[in-house]
């Protein structure tokens, strides 16, 4: 069992994991077993592969082209991974080689507005219902009749909207630092924490302010929005693809079209929800009510003092959690 510092317990169907980094990486061992098993062939997904290499695709879906990153054997059971803001499929990096490595599937777009080949120009073109349409056009172009979803930040809202729009579709959802939208909204509405957090989004919002202040001065501001952690390694490729024609405000057009209420629902898949201690833009509050709307098998894993950038900063404890869960629902 991961060890559980003081606060964190069993509740019902909610079990809350909290991982330390400087604690023994019982996670870390759980990842080496899963994968070991899995190139035995008793693990997640079809069979153990050996080659994890990642490879670099495009995919045509909905009228748009996406650039892709794409790992494991091509009978492995699917997983879809959507990333978040400000980055690129590139965060998955080190999920990709674990899930390849334990026989699964992989596929990590660049989302909309991120890929050249799916930048509309409007606001309009950035709602949720829009952005979960793309993970459906994907799924289909790739022959997915169901699948694994994760998705990190803004990649998690749109994971929640499709889990909640199309369940039948979905074999599990895992949901990191971004909570359900309901729980979110009801942060926003009611603690000071979250209020306080999320200021960033009101600058976010205004035409032309935001990109200039981003990309000034050799994209200072943006630059320093990674850290010092292991997510800095990937800021130049970041900064290279925001610094794109029509790319920074495409992403930054996700905050703008916010407004258009979530249709996500109540989650009816089971679902993995991860998040950190060290998360400047997601607070505790809409964090530890996610579960309220999950009617189905629910993790709720907190790695502590780790930032906001989860699956790179965190990358091992994450794709243990996230091999274990998968590993439960293949089906």
């Amino acid at each position: 069992m991961l060890a559980r510092p003081p606060g964190c317990d069993k509740d019902g169907v909610t079990l809350r994991t909290c991982l330390r980094p400087s604690a023994p990486r019982t996670a870390v061992a759980i990842l080496l077993l899963t994968t070991l098993l899995a190139a035995c062939g008793d693990g997640g997904g079809s069979s153990g592969s050996d080659d994890a290499s990642i490879t670099r695709t495009t995919i045509e879906a909905g009228g748009f082209v996406f650039d892709a990153r794409v790992a494991g054997p091509r009978g492995g059971a699917p997983v879809l991974l959507l990333h978040g803001f400000p980055e690129s499929s590139l965060e998955w990096e080190a999920q990709l080689t674990a899930l390849a490595r334990a026989g699964y599937r992989a596929v990590a777009p660049d989302l909309r507005g991120y890929s050249p080949g799916a930048r509309p120009s409007a606001v309009s073109d950035y709602g949720l219902a829009s952005l979960a349409g793309d993970v459906f056009a994907i799924a289909d172009a790739l022959g997915f009749a169901r699948f694994h979803l994760v998705g990190h930040d803004w990649g998690a809202a749109i994971a929640w909207e499709v889990a909640g729009e199309r369940p039948e579709r979905i074999l599990s959802l895992t949901a990191v630092s971004v909570p359900h939208p309901t729980a979110f909204a009801l942060a926003l509405a009611n603690d000071p924490d979250q209020q306080a957090k999320s200021t960033y989004i009101t600058f976010f919002r205004q035409p032309g302010i935001a990109e200039q202040t981003l990309l000034a001065n050799d994209a200072a501001v943006l630059r320093g929005v990674y850290g010092e952690g292991p997510a800095s390694a990937h800021a130049e490729d970041y900064v290279a693809l925001l610094s794109e024609p029509g790319a920074l405000t495409a992403a930054l057009n996700y905050y703008r079209a916010l407004g258009l209420t979530s249709s996500a629902g109540r989650i009816t898949v089971p679902t993995l929800y991860v998040w950190s201690t060290g998360d400047t833009a997601l607070g505790r509050y809409g964090a530890e009510r996610c579960g309220d709307y999950v009617d189905a098998p629910y993790r709720f894993a907190i790695i502590d003092g780790v930032s906001h950038w989860v699956p790179e900063d965190a990358a091992d404890e994450l794709s243990a959690l996230l091999l274990e869960h998968l590993a439960q629902h293949d089906r």
